[in-house]
């Protein structure tokens, strides 16, 4: 079964950085565009990035563009994200998924479990 695993969340302070990891099986990594989407407290569902299937091209929300790299590896199916300069207020629950689109178009067919980013002083 698909299985997304993610990793890396923590605490960190503003201005920092964190890097996260999503471990994937159960499906055909390589042919599938990724993202990251993350929902802070009491808010909803936030697209932060996308990834096509062949790792060339990321697209990011405005909100964090220039701040947060994301990338892929299929030798380890894996998909990370690089997050520099972080904001108080990006304190969220970070998923990564497995989907297509864009900000609020984005549609997602497989998610993980979640890993925390607390960004505080």
């Amino acid at each position: 079964q698909v299985q997304l695993v993610e990793s890396g969340g923590g605490l960190a302070q503003p201005g920092g950085s964190l890097r996260l990891s999503c471990a994937a099986s159960g499906f055909t990594f390589s042919m599938y565009g990724m993202m990251w989407v993350r929902q802070a407290p009491g808010k909803g569902l936030e697209w932060v990035s996308g990834i096509y299937s062949d790792g060339v091209e990321s697209y990011y929300a405005d909100s964090v563009k220039g701040r947060f790299t994301m990338s892929r590896t299929t030798a380890k199916n894996t998909l990370y994200l690089q997050m520099n300069n972080l904001k108080p207020e990006e304190t969220a629950l970070y998923y990564c998924a497995e989907g297509r689109g864009r900000g609020t178009s984005a549609e997602y067919d497989y998610w993980g479990q979640g890993t925390q980013v607390t960004v505080s002083s």
